[in-house]
């Protein structure tokens, strides 16, 4: 299967963007931002239209620069509003995916974005692959500096805010490293399905382990398995790569749910 140089290039692929859905998911679960990440798939189409009808650079770079700024808008109002952060984010995401269908349905040139919606793996580029590299670097240094006031944070705000934390900015933050690899994502995984692998890997990982760093380590494992498991079975079986990797990553966390009384007293 490895003759193909499209093959090659989703593996590369596949090592590279899984370890960042792995080790974010960690915080996605534990925040409960599950919501709030599949927001951010909605918005795409958002920003993938917007993109086409500005004619920026490329569909890509648009829907890079309305996700930020949609991720930002939703962190800053929800921690201002008095209604459930569920509800600010629902509004948001149904707003977002509204408007999204209607300009990409506008003169009937829905098809053409049709690809996003359940994203193609294979077409991954060497020119996409150097993109992934710099966000793979970009995200783990910035995961360094970052980890302790979010792992705080999550546990308790009121105490991140007494350590001196300023809570809101760290969320802000790992809000746009979330918009950035889910508009990077995308278009081969699919925005139908990517939120997905956003919350497999660390729900199957807190189903079996009982600390931090098992439960980070693990969580990259469920995602890199997924990955490279799902990259083989679509070559087998024709299907698509980016549902088949979420398949794999599913059957694992099932798994771990059934053997969950084992580890989790």
């Amino acid at each position: 299967m490895f003759e193909f140089e499209f093959m090659r290039n989703a593996l590369c692929a596949i090592i590279l963007v899984t370890p960042l859905f792995g080790i974010l998911s960690t915080m996605v679960v534990s925040n409960r931002m599950a919501f709030f990440s599949d927001s951010l798939g909605h918005g795409a189409f958002t920003g993938i239209a917007i993109g086409a009808i500005l004619g920026v650079g490329s569909e890509i770079f648009g829907l890079i620069i309305f996700s930020i700024i949609f991720a930002l808008l939703i962190t800053y109002i929800k921690n201002r509003a008095h209604s459930g952060a569920d509800t600010v984010i629902g509004v948001f995401s149904s707003t977002a995916i509204a408007l999204g269908l209607m300009l990409m349905s506008a003169g009937g040139q829905f098809n053409k974005f049709s690809r996003f919606l359940i994203g193609d793996l294979l077409s991954i580029s060497q020119e996409d692959l150097i993109w992934l590299g710099a966000v793979f670097v970009a995200v783990f240094i910035s995961w360094i500096f970052l980890f302790n006031r979010l792992l705080i944070a999550s546990v308790n705000r009121t105490l991140a805010r007494s350590r001196g934390i300023d809570t809101q900015l760290v969320e802000s933050i790992f809000a746009v490293i979330l918009a950035v690899v889910v508009a990077l994502s995308i278009q081969w995984v699919g925005i139908l399905i990517i939120n997905a692998l956003l919350v497999l890997p660390a729900a199957a990982a807190r189903n079996v382990t009982n600390s931090v760093k098992s439960y980070h380590l693990l969580s990259v494992a469920v995602a890199l398995s997924s990955g490279l498991t799902g990259l083989f079975l679509a070559y087998e079986l024709n299907s698509a790569a980016g549902s088949t990797i979420v398949v794999c990553a599913a059957i694992i966390y099932f798994v771990t749910l059934i053997l969950k009384p084992r580890f989790v007293k």
